[in-house]
C-alpha cells in the first residue's frame, strides 16, 4: 500500500481501533479465542460487533467489504479496484497463551506488479495485520530510541506488526522489511497462482514469527486488520476472508 509511511499507516489503525469504547470481550471456547467469527453473520448483514472500516485520509477510493454465502459459509468479500482500505478491530492477547493464528482466505486473482521490498508494488490481494502494543521491558535499547522517534512525530503507535501476505513472486516463508518502516515484518504465507480460486486453511505461530521478525520477545497483540489494497499499482483483486481464531499451543 503507497502514499504514506508505514508507521502512519500503523497509526490509522490503532485510530480506528480507538473508535470502538473499551476493548470487546472475545468469545473463548477451550484453548479457543474467537477475534471474527464471520460465518455466523448473515449475508449482507452488519459487520460483526467490534469490526469498523479503516481508511486513510489520503487515499479517496475505498476497497469494498460485504458479508456474502459462498460455499457453505458466510465470509467477508472484498472488491479492490485501484484503492485501498480495510476493517478492523481491537483485541487484547497474549501471543505466548494463544501463540496459534488460524484462518483461511481465498483470492481470484493476483496483484502482477506486487513486491514486498517496493514502494509501488506494496499491495497485496489479501493480508492479515496483526499489531503489537509498546512495552519497554520487552524491546531493546535501539528499538526503544526508534519507538520514541516515531512517537515524537506521530503519536501513539504500536511498537511492531506483522502483515501475512498472499504474494505474486516472493517465496513462501520470507519474512522482509516492510517497503516503508522496518516496524512492519511481511510474513508471506501464500505466493503465486497455484491457489487462486481455493480456500486456503492458514496456520501460523505467531509468537514464533515475532521472535523471527524481531529477534525479541513479543509484547501483547493489540489490534487486528484484514486488507486488500491495489492503490499503488492500480490493479483489480477479489478476495475472501473466513473466521480468524487464536488457539492456545498443544
Amino acid at each position: 500500500m503507497g502514499g504514506m509511511k508505514g508507521s502512519t499507516i500503523i497509526r490509522l489503525i490503532l485510530m480506528a481501533c480507538a473508535l470502538l469504547s473499551p476493548i470487546l470481550s472475545l468469545a473463548q471456547s477451550g484453548t479457543t479465542l474467537e477475534v471474527a467469527r464471520f460465518s455466523a453473520s448473515q449475508p449482507g448483514g452488519s459487520l460483526p460487533e467490534g469490526w469498523n472500516p479503516l481508511t486513510f485520509k489520503k487515499i479517496p477510493k475505498l476497497t469494498t467489504y460485504e458479508l456474502v454465502q459462498d460455499e457453505t459459509q458466510v465470509v467477508v468479500k472484498a472488491m479492490s479496484d485501484s484503492s485501498a482500505s480495510g476493517l478492523t478491530k481491537e483485541v487484547r492477547i497474549d501471543p505466548k497463551e494463544f501463540p496459534i493464528v488460524r484462518w483461511r482466505w481465498k483470492v481470484e486473482n493476483l496483484v502482477q506488479k506486487s513486491d514486498a521490498t517496493r514502494k509501488d508494488g506494496d499491495d497485496y490481494p489479501a493480508r492479515l495485520y496483526i499489531t503489537f502494543e509498546y512495552d519497554p521491558d520487552k524491546v531493546s535499547f535501539g528499538k526503544k530510541l526508534k519507538y520514541k522517534a516515531g512517537q515524537a512525530l506521530f503519536g501513539d503507535i504500536p511498537i511492531g506488526a506483522i502483515n501475512y501476505v498472499w504474494e505474486t513472486t516472493a517465496p513462501v516463508g520470507a519474512i522482509i522489511d516492510n517497503a516503508y518502516t522496518d516496524f512492519v515484518k511481511m510474513v508471506v504465507v501464500e505466493s503465486g497462482p497455484s491457489q487462486i480460486g481455493l480456500w486456503v486453511e492458514e496456520s501460523r505461530n505467531i509468537y514464533d514469527d515475532y521472535k523471527r521478525a524481531f529477534g525479541e520477545e513479543p509484547p501483547l497483540i493489540n489490534g487486528i486488520a484484514i486488507m486488500s489494497d491495489t492503490d499503488n499499482t492500480r490493479e483489480r483483486v477479489t478476495a475472501y476472508y473466513g473466521d480468524i481464531v487464536f488457539l492456545k499451543a498443544r
